[in-house]
């Protein structure tokens, strides 16, 4: 482990080892953190999911907490407080919402079209025909909106999210 944190702080190897890291098997590109942009907390070691996956089931991960990666569909246009998730970027690619904990931070309102990857709580609800309203006014969409205006939302509420422009 510590040989890899070498290797992300671009340490020499031989340094690591001087201080009893184990030494690496593969070479290991070093990540750089210009590459990612970081809200909230720090990104965890929660399970890493499958988007496709949790949206397949999303009873199965309601109130787990998960690491999840996609493509940001859409953010909110006035401050950023949600953004959609989605497994592609095709219109019809599966996707969900995300909230941000606490309202505690917010993303770019231009962050459509950025990978991220973050770490949030899965939740499984009905949302209320006037919240369904206020949030179709930013842009957001409904999947499976019912004949009532409310909709059923599996909704992710990041802790932590990171974002990268696609190059």
């Amino acid at each position: 482990m510590r040989a890899l944190f070498c290797l992300f702080l671009s340490l020499p190897l031989a340094a690591c080892e001087e201080q009893g890291a184990a030494p690496v098997q593969e070479k290991a590109s070093p990540v750089s953190s210009a590459d990612w942009k970081s809200y909230g907390d720090p990104l965890g070691q929660s399970p890493k999911v499958e988007l496709t996956t949790l949206l397949r089931d999303p009873t199965a991960y309601a109130g787990k907490q998960v690491s999840v990666e996609g493509s940001v569909r859409r953010a909110c246009s006035a401050k950023g407080c949600w953004m959609e998730l989605a497994d592609g970027n095709g219109a019809k690619a599966a996707g969900c919402r995300v909230t941000f904990k606490d309202y505690g931070f917010f993303v770019p309102t231009d962050s459509a079209g950025s990978l991220a990857r973050l770490e949030a709580v899965v939740e499984v609800e009905t949302v209320k025909k006037s919240h369904v309203e206020h949030m179709e006014g930013e842009g957001a969409t409904f999947e499976n909106k019912n004949s009532d205006g409310t909709a059923r939302e599996v909704r992710l509420v990041a802790s932590g999210v990171q974002l990268k422009r696609p190059m």
